[in-house]
């Protein structure tokens, strides 16, 4: 598509023509006003961000690994979600990872340019040792970003599962992929500027398609994330309070048993729901695929 005005990120809002004569508090109005159109965009996609978490889940419960890949605000929002999976799920850093165009400077800095050459997407893909084990998910909210394009048919080459996500409705059957999640959220209140509703619309569904997967693999139990890395004291104490709620024990109880379970949560409650050694709670763990449900219930993995 050579005219890009025609795009749905780049033609002018009506609502907010004359926005620069307006008061601070009447420019807040209509920045909400187009903001409460976010959220009913991203809830018509609700069924291809499911098939998106589908896939992923199987690919990570399968050994492979999910790449977000994008360009400027949309790279930043993938390697984002990607560094918020450690600390919340448990995850290794290699099993969900952000690519953004020019590299980890352009997370700090602007760097346009980088996303123009399609080659440096597919060479960015050949960097990871992508195979067909893995998920790629492409972020371009205009839908044209030559860095994701070129990221996305590499990994179709490579027979990894792809998806894309992009707020440009005109564009969206382009590229090719397995999965187009396609939230329209209509033209930004800046022309052009999809830091803003297209960034928002965005975030929500990588949070929704990680959120999706992590707990169709069993690292939450109930609403509580088993799973979470302690690595700070605002985690350790919801470690405690987590062991607290499901055991029904106080805190000191909790705290022994996290110490005897060496911080992890999930064999800290097998050991309690179980009465078992460390030991044993970790070996009921691995049988039951890591699912505390199915460890604590006694019920086999499959």
């Amino acid at each position: 598509m050579k005219d890009r005005s025609k795009l749905t990120t780049e033609q002018r809002n009506p609502r907010s023509r004359g926005i620069d004569e307006k008061s601070a508090l009447e420019i807040v109005d209509v920045i909400c006003a187009e903001d409460a159109l976010i959220a009913p965009a991203v809830a018509k996609e609700h069924k291809h961000v499911a098939a998106a978490a589908d896939v992923v889940a199987d690919c990570l419960g399968g050994g492979g690994r999910l790449f977000y890949v994008g360009a400027g605000t949309s790279g930043r929002l993938g390697v984002l979600d990607a560094s918020e999976c450690p600390p919340t799920f448990g995850t290794p850093p290699s099993m969900v990872q952000g690519i953004i165009a020019g590299g980890r400077r352009a997370l700090v800095r602007s760097i346009e340019g980088a996303e123009d050459r399609a080659e440096d997407g597919a060479g960015a893909i050949d960097a990871k040792g992508v195979t067909a084990r893995d998920v790629v998910v492409g972020i371009a909210t205009c839908g044209l970003t030559p860095f994701v394009l070129g990221a996305l048919r590499r990994a179709r080459k490579l027979r990894a599962r792809t998806v894309f996500i992009t707020c440009s409705a005109e564009v969206a059957g382009r590229p090719g992929v397995d999965i187009v999640i396609n939230p329209v959220v209509g033209p930004e209140v800046v022309t052009g500027s999809t830091r803003m509703k297209a960034g928002t619309a965005t975030k929500l569904v990588l949070n929704a398609i990680t959120t999706t997967a992590m707990i169709r693999l069993g690292k939450v139990y109930d609403n509580l994330m088993v799973d979470l890395t302690a690595t700070n004291e605002k985690l350790r104490d919801r470690s405690e309070r987590i062991v607290m709620e499901l055991a029904g024990v106080g805190c000191r109880k909790a705290r022994r048993l996290l110490a005897e379970a060496g911080g992890e949560v999930k064999v800290a409650l097998v050991m309690r729901f179980r009465g078992v050694s460390l030991t044993r709670a970790a070996r009921i763990l691995k049988q039951a695929d890591r699912s505390l449900r199915k460890a604590i219930e006694g019920k086999p993995s499959g």
